[in-house]
């Protein structure tokens, strides 16, 4: 009889060209909470979204509690005791948290009770300790209860096995270890968890059992105590060497290069997003505005990009003297979402490297086809981009890979400023190496504008840090400062230190 609570045997999914799984076998156990550890685009997501019924493998089998299952479609999984909280949450914002729970079960009456809904998901959200008000509408919830609300939305259809793909991509320090404190309490009250992650330190911290993909397959299976360190841990899932130190060079700053005056700007509701910030990123400088997502960054970078207008304010971009400013453009732009605003997802890579830029690739309104591709392969090969063709479409990179595409398009403009709108969220320790040492290596040539949430990163990278909170810049530090670091911590809360 099979021991194992879940048992993948020889699972193959191909895309066009594209191979996301390679014969893949590992084993789950009851009761654990088990890490799916890779870079971006090891195949992670996709083993797992054949496991919760998104997918459907080429090959291969899959086996719960040694019977073999066919699962069709995530329905089929949660009729299972399978259900998968994805990166990207599939809520309806303009609901309830009660109305998006109930979404799409079967059997409801055509007059449901309201009240007595809520009641269960009062009931169910406190027994796990995941309390939200089901009363509330999906966009008055801060980003760590939307996610309590997926995990809800599984529990409420009685689902033991749960498949997390990145669960803490978008969550602030306190809210991942809520995060964690709920995971561990769900595998004490039986349920499974499946962690689909890239973060080491996450890992080693949260999992009972590892299993490694690389390139589609299973490298490594192992268990946090027979890990002797981070390093060796990133060894294994990299395949090379990697220690996240980045060296930089020291500059004295040059004139100006964006001067921000008593800038002010609405959210998508007219609400006001954020007001009377002032600032200025001068050449040779990284100048980093950080704080938690929400406290209106988003806005006021679209608002700096020409996305959105002013409430009140200027913002100016100085053109320094020709000799010194030889650029083709005054900035480029790495936006927040990289998925829906940084790339056209069905057009080819060879196109999106192209999109900023095309006027240089035409000549009578043709396309010029051959300049097209050697541009391509230049900077594919300079920034390390792995695609299969140059012609496949972007939305089969993985996201460390589209992300080097859209840095490598933005850079190849000759900015003299590039705004970075969290280049390295959600991506791998081998892609964030590779793209802080793009953006150090820019830092020379021009100034880098950078809106960053991740903590690690700002202080690795700043020249110069500015701290937002509810719209207000509440500080600004030069240099790196260990005495800051708490502080800049409080000041993320809103909290002065005096």
């Amino acid at each position: 009889m099979d021991s194992h609570l879940i048992r993948l045997e020889n699972v193959t999914k191909r895309f066009a060209n594209v191979l996301a799984n390679d014969n893949i076998s590992m084993e789950i156990s009851e009761g654990e909470i088990h890490a799916l550890l890779g870079e971006n685009g090891a195949g992670k997501t996709t083993l797992m979204n054949i496991l919760s019924g998104r997918y459907q493998p080429d090959q291969g089998k899959i086996f719960l509690k040694g019977k073999e299952l066919r699962l069709k479609s995530p329905k089929d999984a949660l009729q299972n005791g399978i259900g998968m909280v994805h990166q990207h949450f599939m809520l309806i914002e303009n609901l309830t948290v009660a109305e998006n729970i109930i979404l799409g079960m079967e059997n409801q009456p055509l007059f449901f009770n309201k009240r007595k809904i809520e009641e269960n998901i009062e009931k169910i959200s406190s027994q796990y300790k995941l309390k939200v008000n089901p009363e509330s509408k999906i966009w008055e919830l801060s980003v760590g209860e939307q996610q309590k609300v997926e995990i809800l939305k599984i529990l409420y259809r009685k689902a033991k096995i749960l498949i997390m793909d990145e669960p803490t991509a978008v969550l602030t320090p306190p809210e991942i270890e809520e995060l964690f404190n709920t995971l561990k309490f769900l595998v004490r009250k039986g349920h499974t968890v499946i962690f689909i992650t890239h973060k080491l330190e996450e890992v080693l911290e949260i999992a009972n059992q590892i299993t490694i993909l690389r390139r589609g397959r299973v490298i490594v299976k192992t268990s946090p105590e027979h890990i002797s360190s981070k390093r060796e841990l990133a060894r294994m899932m990299v395949g090379r060497e990697v220690v996240l130190s980045i060296t930089k060079k020291s500059i004295i700053p040059g004139p100006p290069i964006i001067s921000v005056n008593r800038l002010s700007g609405l959210g998508k509701r007219g609400e006001v997003a954020f007001r009377e910030i002032s600032f200025d990123v001068r050449k040779g400088e990284i100048f980093t505005i950080t704080g938690v997502s929400g406290n209106g960054q988003t806005e006021l970078v679209e608002t700096l990009v020409g996305l959105r207008k002013p409430l009140n304010g200027t913002i100016h971009f100085h053109k320094l003297p020709k000799k010194e400013n030889q650029r083709d453009v005054l900035w480029g732009y790495i936006p927040e979402d990289r998925v829906k605003m940084g790339s056209a997802q069905g057009l080819s890579i060879m196109e999106n490297l192209i999109l900023t830029n095309y006027s240089l690739f035409t000549k009578n309104l043709f396309l010029m086809k051959g300049k097209i591709k050697k541009n391509a392969y230049e900077l594919i090969n300079h920034y390390n981009i792995f695609a299969e063709s140059l012609k496949m479409p972007a939305r089969q990179l993985s996201g460390g890979n589209l992300q080097k595409l859209i840095l490598a398009r933005e850079l190849s403009r000759n900015p003299l400023l590039l705004i970075a709108h969290q280049p390295t969220h959600g991506l791998d320790i081998g892609a964030t190496e590779e793209i802080w040492e793009e953006l150090i290596a820019f830092r020379e040539k021009g100034a880098v504008l950078l809106i960053s949430g991740d903590l690690k990163e700002v202080l690795t990278l700043s020249d110069r840090i500015a701290v937002i909170f509810r719209g207000r810049i509440m500080d600004i530090f030069s240099g790196y400062d260990e005495e800051k670091i708490g502080e800049i911590g409080l000041l993320m809360a809103g909290v002065h230190k005096r």
